[in-house]
Formats: C-alpha cells, sequence, structure tokens
C-alpha cells in the first residue's frame, strides 16, 4: 500500500494538532517547546557547524519561548549566543516566561533590542524568534523595524517553524517578513512555507513532528488538510501497458486552439499530450498552421478548420478535448469554444480557452480540468491576480466549486483542488519555467493522461508533479533560456 502523502496544515491546525497532543497526547507544552528548541539547534549545527556567534531575536509568544530554549541549548555546548529581545519581556507568561527564564538561568545574555545591535561577523547565525504562525494582520512598525535589521544584516537566518512575517496559511507577506536562509517547522508543515511567497523566504525547510502521538492528528481530519504532491506517489495512477495493448486503448485526444499567428501554443499542447502517451493526437487549427506543424510533428494529425462545420468530424472521432491553447477571443476562436462546449466531451480548458470559459453560461458540461495562472484565475472569478494570490487556496477552491471542475492554479507551489474540494500543493518547479508556452505543455500532458483512463484529479496531480520534475531535470543546464519542448524527454523518462 502506497504511504500516504504529507499533509500541510493552517496555523489553526496546527494550533488544534497541538492542542491535541497536550490534552491527549499526555504532552505538556514545555515538552513540546523544548522539543522545538532540541530540532532547532540540531538544524542549525547540521547547516552551520562553527557558527561565530549566534544571534537569537526573541518576540513575545511561544515562538519567542522556542528560541531562548534554542540559546540556552547552544550556551551549554559552548557557543557565544546573545538573545534580544523584542518587546516587553515582563508580559511574557505560561511556557514563554519558563523558558526565558531558563534561559536567565542557565548564563545565557539577555538583552533588549536597539538599531545596530546585530554583530557584524559575518560568520554569525541569527536565529528568528521574533514572530510565528499565530500572526493575523501586518506586522506592527516596532517588529518591521527589527525585520529589516536582520534582513539588511546579510547573515544567514534560521527562522523557528516560520519566517517571521510570512502567513501560515496563504504564503503571502504581511507587510514585511524576514528572507531565512533555512526553516525549521514543526507539528504540521504549514502550507504557506510552500506556495506564493512562502519559498522564496523560507529557504530550505526541514519539519520535525515532535514525536507528537500518531492519534493527535485525528484533531484534523485528513481531508480537510492539503497534501503535499509527489509524483513517485502520483505515478502509480497510470498503470502499466499490457503487451498486447494499441493506441486505441489510450485515448484520441483533439487540441483545439492555434489562431493567426499562435499555431506553437497548439502545437506545444499536442506533442505533450503524445508524450504523455495518448493513442491519437488530432489539431483543430488555422490552416496556415498545417504544414509547418506537420513538418515539426508528423505524429499529429493536424487538421485546417476554417469553420465549425469542419470541426464536426473531428469531434466525432474525438475522446476528450485540450481546448484553449492559442484559440483567440476573436469569432473563430468564440464559435469553436461554442461548439465544442455543445458536443459534451471531456475537456482540459486552458489560456483564452478559460476566458470564453469565463464569460459564458457556467460549468463545463461534462468532467473538467481547468489550468488557469492567478490572472486567469481572477478573470473567472470576477476578481484579479492580486486578490487571487492573496489567498492561493481558497481562489483554488472557489473556483473547483464555481465551476465543478478540477482546477490547477499555477505558479510558485501550483495547486490542484478536485471537484470534491479536495486540495493538493506541488512544491516542485524552478523559475526557468516562467516563459510563454509552458502552460500548454501542461494543458496537454493532462489531456494525455486524461486520455488513458485516469480521473481528471488524478490526471492533474500526475501532470502537475511530471511537468515540475521534467522542469527540474531539464534546468540541470540553467533556468535562464529553458524552453517548454525542452521538457520533452525527461518527460518521458519520468513517464515511462
Amino acid at each position: 500500500m502506497p504511504e500516504a502523502a504529507p499533509l500541510l496544515y493552517s496555523a489553526a491546525q496546527t494550533r488544534a494538532l497541538d492542542a491535541a497532543a497536550i490534552g491527549h497526547g499526555g504532552l505538556r507544552g514545555m515538552t513540546l517547546m523544548a522539543r522545538a528548541a532540541e530540532a532547532a539547534f540540531a538544524r542549525l549545527s547540521r547547516r552551520w557547524p562553527a557558527p561565530a556567534g549566534i544571534a537569537v531575536v526573541c518576540g513575545g509568544g511561544n515562538n519567542g519561548g522556542d528560541g531562548y530554549l534554542v540559546a540556552a541549548l547552544a550556551h551549554k555546548r559552548g557557543l557565544p549566543v546573545t538573545v534580544y529581545t523584542v518587546g516587553d519581556p515582563a508580559r511574557l507568561s505560561g511556557d514563554a516566561a519558563r523558558a526565558r527564564q531558563h534561559a536567565l538561568d542557565e548564563g545565557v545574555a539577555v538583552v533588549p533590542w536597539k538599531a545596530g545591535c546585530l554583530p557584524a561577523d559575518p560568520g554569525v547565525v541569527i536565529v528568528d524568534a521574533l514572530l510565528g504562525t499565530g500572526l493575523g494582520g501586518p506586522v506592527r512598525p516596532d517588529a518591521a523595524g527589527v525585520i529589516e535589521a536582520v534582513n539588511d544584516s546579510g547573515l544567514p537566518v534560521l527562522a523557528v517553524d516560520i519566517p517571521s512575517g510570512l502567513c501560515a496559511d496563504t504564503g503571502r507577506i504581511l507587510g514585511s517578513a524576514v528572507r531565512a536562509t533555512a526553516t525549521v517547522t514543526f507539528i504540521g508543515r504549514k502550507r504557506g512555507l510552500y506556495t506564493a511567497d512562502g519559498p522564496a523566504l523560507a529557504g530550505d525547510v526541514d519539519f520535525d513532528d515532535l514525536a507528537v502521538p500518531a492519534e493527535s492528528f485525528a484533531a484534523v481530519p485528513r481531508a480537510e488538510a492539503w497534501e503535499l504532491l509527489s509524483l513517485v506517489a502520483e505515478r502509480g495512477a497510470l498503470p502499466p501497458r499490457a503487451p498486447q495493448a494499441h493506441k486505441g486503448h489510450f485515448g484520441n485526444v483533439l487540441v483545439i486552439g492555434g489562431d493567426h499567428g499562435m499555431g506553437g501554443a497548439a502545437l506545444l499542447a499536442a506533442e505533450a499530450a503524445l508524450r504523455a502517451g495518448a493513442g491519437l493526437v488530432r489539431v483543430a487549427t488555422r490552416g496556415e498552421h498545417v504544414p509547418a506543424g506537420l513538418a515539426r510533428l508528423p505524429e499529429a494529425m493536424l487538421r485546417a478548420v476554417a469553420d465549425v462545420h469542419e470541426l464536426e468530424p473531428l469531434l466525432a472521432a474525438s475522446d476528450l478535448l485540450v481546448l484553449g491553447p492559442g484559440l483567440g477571443r476573436g469569432p473563430w476562436g468564440e464559435q469553436l469554444f461554442a461548439r465544442a462546449r455543445a458536443s459534451g466531451l471531456p475537456a482540459v480548458i486552458d489560456a483564452d480557452g478559460l476566458a470564453l470559459l469565463g464569460a459564458g453560461t457556467g460549468p463545463w458540461p461534462a468532467p473538467a480540468v481547468l489550468t488557469p495562472h492567478p490572472g486567469e484565475a481572477g478573470g473567472l472569478l470576477g476578481t484579479d491576480s492580486r486578490a487571487v494570490q492573496a489567498d492561493r487556496f481558497a481562489s483554488a477552491q472557489a473556483l473547483a466549486e464555481r465551476y465543478a471542475a478540477t482546477v490547477v492554479l499555477k505558479g510558485n507551489g501550483s495547486l490542484v483542488v478536485a471537484e470534491d474540494g479536495s486540495g493538493g500543493l506541488c512544491a516542485g518547479g524552478n523559475p526557468g519555467m516562467a516563459t510563454g508556452g509552458m502552460g500548454d505543455v501542461l494543458a496537454g500532458l493532462t489531456g494525455g493522461l486524461l486520455a488513458q483512463g485516469l480521473s481528471p484529479a488524478s490526471a492533474a496531480r500526475l501532470a502537475v508533479t511530471a511537468h515540475a520534475a521534467a522542469a527540474d531535470l531539464a534546468a540541470a543546464d540553467g533556468q535562464r533560456g529553458l524552453l517548454p519542448s525542452d521538457l520533452y524527454a525527461p518527460l518521458r523518462r519520468l513517464l515511462g
């Protein structure tokens, strides 16, 4: 039986896990804090085995308490360490106050934060224990000044649980946020570490469950969390081919797109569908693209389509559609889109197809996978990309509900939400993918997998993880200049 995927949690869900560990698991809050400090100090010691010194920046909550205990461990090992306190230590309570007192009893130097207090020695490591996952609004000016000083110091930073100022739920910056070199997070993986601004701020992320009893995780039903997707897990959805297999077993895909000047988009999608293993791929496009397209990709059956009447036989011969790459939003694209919709065929809808869907009369009338980037998602929701990026998780779920479809919200930490609302996040991929045509490849790849009998959710999850993994392999030669077509060779190896 395959191992269950790791889960990603919101801040509230993590607090529920923490409370369950204390209430039902029999652990004390101070025990969990001590384990968190040990995990953080172990991570620091592995990454920086001989620091010139450690500067621990502590705030007024339990995150600060973790920092005090990290400082005590460092002091016990004979490392030069200073704690810089932000806010009034007299306001500390509970476990955080006990942690501070323990650090003082151990002889740790604890001083108030003031401008210019951070050491200039490049061998010093900063431990960020300023703000934790409980931050619900913009960072206050005093804390923002500390964050700015940490970032301006140029020193390496280990963030405790989450970089200060990063929203644990959405991955957006709450006004100001620490840029960490590495982050060690506890009990539950915070979903904001893996999408939007999270990956750029968190650096290398380590996870430690702090040996919380397994039954404590029942406090958050698995269906309410997000899965951290992996190609290894999703690859199992694609069965091996039988020896007697033939092309008719692997589906007929019709790519509809390629208006004047945009034939490459449809061709990229068609080749991706073939590389995914689709049995037959047809392309309905403008006649001007057919000669060059056949020269480039003779394995696809390109057909010049001037109007909906010429689309009819192609629809009749197809099992599903990849609709939108280079389709345009003019009369030609609108008419083909309308006829494709009336066909009732399952579809992967991308690019201009999404704009036409959003301007239409509701969900696609058959199983569908929508693959918007944030701007397209904003159009589908009647908002804009800024609003989508403010909470990518909520936006993706809203799209899946509104359009009764599986949704891939592309971007840093792409999200996949099934029609039933279950969600997964792909942490793979790289900035080299920020080039035109990558989405066309993803759409074709999804269609090719859907044609082979995978459910929309399984096809989307496998396509997203394989797409990201192929891009990471292709980027071994450099991210800059990475082309969408560079993904085809590694995709074949990854999908087998």
